[in-house]
């Protein structure tokens, strides 16, 4: 008698202790999801204030400017052009101008377009304008920059500006080592060997619109109009500083023909109208969800709304710029983290229909999808790899938005599903194959 009430009373304890973990489990998942809507819900608003909307969707100005050499008797060539047109992509770009469209026409001609905040009067928006116009007619300013004659030991003298060197002069070579260098020329030879006999030793710096680039050490008097830098760690760094050295070299001033406001693409009542649309698809999304697969549905939800904040959350920290592509590939990431969380579930329904437990339902199911899912992902940034790396401007703009969606998407749609999937099954509440949308009428005998 003594041992059937002890087997009894033991039987009881862990009854208890199987209860108190099954209640842990849904604890935990109303946690979760109680503090992630919450720190949604507080910091959304911060977030979409802070998101910079680009020229079709707020406006700006547009820019052409025609090109004309500094020299008497210098020519513009096609090259000299194109570079020109990247270097005021760059600076509109470190300027923190939103996403500039910048594109050449002719043979001296380039057009500018960037978005401007509109504030709240019209003298606020035309200073805003006046000081992009400003910053965008300046010449690049290519300054090798030495320490002499400066107490606080920074580069304060400039020893020779970007016209001291020949235009397209800056060319990768290599060492004995296979190690890539920078080998430029010089207009005036004694310039140079003047300057770096006085500096043999100290460093020569580099500079770009006061943004230091490079930081080499003069190593011997150069005699002969061209000098090598060496230090780059791959080929990339030094063909970038081979093509900012040839960007502030190049012969060209900018004369501005005219300026004049642009419209949105997308005006205001037309972008609200967007966004509508995208909350009501998003809702009948999560509904299509909810009564097609009950459970994993419900958790699907919850994720996707994740995703769509995290999202949120990535371009706000990146400081990216929102424009029309990127709100294309924002839509087509959200349609993948759908793909995502129906492949898991079908897979889940698979494996209850051939008369699995729920919990080896699940591990299955999240197994075989795991592969498909990580394949499928796997080609679509390989091919948003090859628009961001070979395109320009909106192509690269679609193409960060779609990586970037890409890589959320595998945190909140593919690793934080099963998880919250994991902690329901667990909890012993959700044991039913109608839990999961499964009819008793279709589960194979065993």
């Amino acid at each position: 008698m003594t041992s059937i009430c002890s087997r009894s009373y033991n039987r009881n304890i862990e009854n208890r202790k199987g209860t108190a973990r099954e209640m842990k489990r849904i604890v935990a998942f109303v946690l979760i999801v109680l503090v992630s809507f919450g720190i949604m819900g507080a910091l959304t608003p911060g977030l979409l204030n802070g998101t910079k909307l680009g020229l079709d969707l707020k406006g700006g100005v547009e820019i052409l400017y025609e090109a004309h050499p500094l020299t008497e008797g210098g020519v513009v060539t096609k090259e000299a052009l194109k570079q020109t047109a990247l270097s005021l992509e760059k600076r509109a770009n470190k300027s923190n101008v939103a996403e500039p469209e910048v594109t050449t026409e002719g043979k001296n001609r380039i057009r500018l377009k960037i978005a401007v905040s509109t504030g709240s009067t019209d003298k606020e928006r035309d200073e805003a304008v006046e000081k992009i116009r400003d910053l965008m007619k300046r010449p690049a300013e290519l300054q090798f920059r030495s320490a002499e004659g400066c107490a606080d030991g920074s580069y304060c003298t400039v020893e020779m500006i970007g016209s001291d060197f020949k235009e397209g002069a800056a060319k990768i070579e290599y060492n004995n080592l296979s190690q890539p260098m920078v080998r430029i020329v010089v207009n005036d030879k004694k310039k140079l060997a003047d300057v770096s006999t006085k500096l043999v030793n100290k460093n020569l710096a580099i500079y770009l619109d006061d943004t230091m680039i490079s930081d080499p050490v003069v190593q011997a008097a150069l005699t002969d109009g061209t000098a090598v830098i060496t230090g780059q760690d791959s080929l990339d760094e030094a063909q970038n500083l081979a093509d900012i050295i040839n960007l502030g070299a190049l012969p060209l001033k900018l004369t501005e023909k005219y300026t004049q406001s642009v419209g949105a693409t997308l005006g205001k009542q037309s972008l609200n109208d967007t966004l509508f649309a995208g909350v009501l698809a998003s809702a009948l999304i999560l509904l299509f969800m909810l009564v097609l697969y009950r459970i994993p549905g419900l958790v699907a939800s919850i994720c996707l709304l994740v995703f769509v904040w995290v999202l949120l959350g990535v371009f706000y920290l990146m400081g990216a710029t929102l424009t029309l592509p990127g709100i294309a590939a924002f839509v087509l990431g959200i349609g993948i983290a759908v793909d995502s969380n129906i492949i898991t579930a079908e897979r889940i329904k698979d494996e209850l229909r051939t008369g699995k437990t729920i919990a080896s339902s699940l591990r299955a199911g999240a197994k075989n999808s795991f592969r498909t899912i990580i394949d499928a992902h796997i080609t679509t940034l390989i091919a948003a790899s090859v628009l961001y790396f070979m395109g320009h401007g909106i192509v690269k703009s679609f193409a960060v938005v779609l990586i970037a969606s890409i890589l959320v998407n595998i945190l909140t749609n593919v690793f934080l599903p099963r998880y919250l999937l994991t902690l329901l099954v667990k909890s012993g509440r959700f044991n039913k194959p109608s839990h999961y949308n499964v009819r008793e009428g279709e589960i194979d005998a065993l």
